[in-house]
């Protein structure tokens, strides 16, 4: 039988309210099976839901399980900050006073606490290195653009299986317009420089082949361009990148290389929805 169970949706990294990325979350899941988590998903339509289980070990505050509307995902950028934000606002307390600790199918992430609001702890990478020829002339196909547009290309996958390509500029990102018949199969990442003087340093856009859709703003994305391009020397220890203007939303994602090489993503959370799902 369905019961009464806390829910909540939040909006991640918007510049304010309704400017981010939604996300649902089911703060009690306990006794949901797959198939009941991934219908509800599906059912709500928005590019992640979270369900928050206990943890399986005394190292966590709490675990969660991240669906798409259709898959499983071992991490996600966005459902970390908004799921560790709604926890903690419905009462949640963690171990140690200055940051939560998730439980994920990735691993153990740490998610900070500080004046300035959330900021996770990018997981190691599982896949890196340049894209290989063929790859890349698939993607620019997709895009319609020449092998030259690309200033440099990487895989950035941290789980949910990112490519990314850097475009020379902010303009060049925001122009592309994809065939959606030819990038099927693949989760890319563009990012391109804004105009020196910008608050933000980078454009991104976050394209999902197999569903056809644009990612309004992406933490898991981020997190992988960030150790990319960081690591490359190419961007500063700390920046800010903007995300979803292609999409109608106004996405800031804050990034901050600690002295250990650590990548902190960062970003507003804000709970627009407070009550109860029968589930």
């Amino acid at each position: 039988m369905p019961r009464t169970r806390p829910f909540a949706q939040v909006d991640v990294f918007g510049s304010q309210p309704y400017r981010g990325n939604p996300l649902a979350v089911v703060l009690d899941a306990d006794g949901l099976s797959d198939e009941q988590m991934q219908r509800l998903a599906l059912w709500t339509n928005l590019s992640e839901t979270s369900f928050v289980l206990p943890a399986t070990t005394t190292a966590a505050d709490y675990r969660v399980r991240i669906f798409t509307p259709s898959r499983e995902l071992p991490f996600a950028g966005h459902p970390t900050l908004g799921t560790a934000h709604a926890w903690l606002e419905h009462g949640g307390s963690p171990r140690a006073e200055d940051r939560v600790v998730q439980e994920c199918a990735a691993g153990l992430i740490e998610v900070r606490r500080g004046e300035s609001g959330l900021a996770f702890a990018a997981p190691p990478l599982v896949r890196e290195g340049p894209l290989d020829a063929v790859e890349l002339d698939n993607i620019c196909e997709g895009f319609g653009i020449a092998r030259d547009a690309v200033e440099a290309h990487q895989w950035v996958d941290n789980g949910p299986g990112w490519a990314a390509i850097r475009l020379a500029s902010a303009e060049d990102v925001l122009a592309l317009e994809p065939d959606w018949s030819r990038l099927s199969g693949r989760k890319l990442g563009v990012v391109g420089f804004h105009p020196q003087g910008s608050e933000a340093l980078y454009e991104t856009r976050a394209l999902v082949g197999d569903l056809a859709v644009e990612d309004p703003v992406t933490g898991s994305l981020n997190a992988s361009l960030a150790q990319w391009l960081v690591g490359a020397g190419e961007a500063p220890q700390r920046y800010v990148a903007t995300q979803g203007t292609r999409v109608g939303r106004e996405g800031i994602v804050a990034i901050d290389v600690g002295d250990d090489g650590a990548v902190w993503v960062g970003g507003a959370t804000t709970t627009l929805i407070r009550g109860t799902i029968s589930l």
